[in-house]
Order: structure tokens, then sequence, then C-alpha cells
């Protein structure tokens, strides 16, 4: 599951990512407002955890054109705002579900769990990819190609995940770097070319036609005419 958490607090949403991370979740962190909402319109994320006061863009504004994008993923509000007339507010401004500052990790999987159920129950299976005979197992963190897996790094699985979700697009090198390296430093443009090269080799079938598109001056696109 890839989840989109948005605070300010860089000490506290470091500690909420380890804690994910421990639980298996892919997680990307945005510490203002702004860079948030960027990030969760490209519609990517299963969940996202928005916490209410931020630089930038507030909590409730970014629920609010999350919904008007008509993007499926479930919102959750963090807080230290507790009264009854705030809970209202955020979840009417489009989160579905709300947590108050102080709370335990154990009850935040708890909600996540519940939120990505209550998701998947609405907008159908969410816990597949397919494109062609490509199927991406979410859940159980499985690829298969007509019936065969295929054995992927973690950043090799990021970056095919991310061609599923836009298939037929051409994604520029700057994108792929945002999606799979998630703002890391010191990443070099041409790693994406590298792993292009590794996700070609294991996803290829004999000497068909490449499964990945080099669209000069522009990026790559998964060719769907080869899934």
């Amino acid at each position: 599951m890839r989840i989109l958490l948005i605070e300010d607090d860089k000490r506290l949403s470091a500690l909420i990512r380890n804690v994910l991370e421990q639980e298996n979740f892919s997680v990307d962190v945005a510490n203002d407002g702004d860079t948030g909402l960027e990030l969760a319109l490209r519609g990517v994320y299963d969940v996202g955890i928005i916490d209410w006061m931020l630089p930038g863009k507030d909590g409730p504004t970014i629920c609010r054109k999350v919904r008007a994008a008509r993007l499926p993923t479930g919102l959750l509000m963090l807080t230290a705002r507790g009264q009854i007339e705030d809970r209202v507010t955020g979840l009417e401004s489009g989160a579905d579900d709300y947590l108050t500052k102080p709370f335990a990790f154990d009850e935040l999987i708890a909600r996540i769990h519940a939120l990505s159920r209550r998701m998947a129950s609405n907008t159908g299976d969410q816990w597949e990819i397919r494109l062609g005979s490509l199927v991406m197992d979410i859940k159980a963190h499985t690829i298969r190609r007509e019936e065969k897996g295929i054995d992927l790094t973690k950043k090799e699985w990021d970056l095919l995940e991310f061609f599923m979700r836009h298939p037929g697009q051409v994604l520029s090198r700057q994108e792929i770097l945002d999606y799979v390296w998630s703002y890391e430093t010191n990443v070099q443009p041409e790693m994406v070319d590298v792993y292009i090269s590794y996700l070609r080799q294991k996803i290829r079938v004999d000497s068909r036609e490449n499964p990945i598109e080099t669209v000069r001056g522009f990026g790559y696109r998964l060719n769907e005419a080869f899934a």
C-alpha cells in the first residue's frame, strides 16, 4: 500500500514513516501543504495522512481539492483539535476519518487498514493493477506475467508500479525520480536509465517488442501493446 504523509513536524513525520515502513507500507512524506497537495493530486496513493495545520495549504483545503479531483484516495486527518465542531469541519472537507493527537501508533495502523478496506469495497479491487498479461498484486507484493512470477527489487517494483498506473503515458525522468526515489538527495538522473534497463530485461518476453519505449527528448513509456 502506498501512503502519502503530509506533516510539518519533521520529527513526528520521520517517526510515523519509520513505524509505517516497518508495517511494509511504502511512504512518501511532504512537510508543507503545497508540496503535499502536488503529490496527492498525482493519484498514486491509496491513503493520505494529512495534518490539519500546515505551512501553505492546510489539511481541509487539501482534502477538498483531492475530492474535487475525484481521486479514490482514502484520507485520514491528523489534528490536535478535539472539539466536535472541528471534527465535523474536517469530515465535511472530504476526510474519511479523523485522529486526534497524541495518538497510539497501533491505532493509526488500525485506522489505515480499516480505511483501505472501506475504499476497496467502494471502488472495487484496489489490490491488483492489470495491464495486458502483467498483473501486480499490491497486497501480496508480487508481479506476474503470463502466470510466471517476476522477482523485482524495491526500486524496480516502484518503477513498474508508476508505469502501470500511467499506461501509455510518457513519464519524464524527473517524474520518475520524484516517484521512485521520493526526493532522495544525491540521486543522479542517470539512475533512471539504469533502472529502466534492469526492468526491461526482467519483464521482456523472449525477443518481443521493447516493453519500455524511449521517447527521445521527453522520457519513457510502457508499451501497452507489449503488455
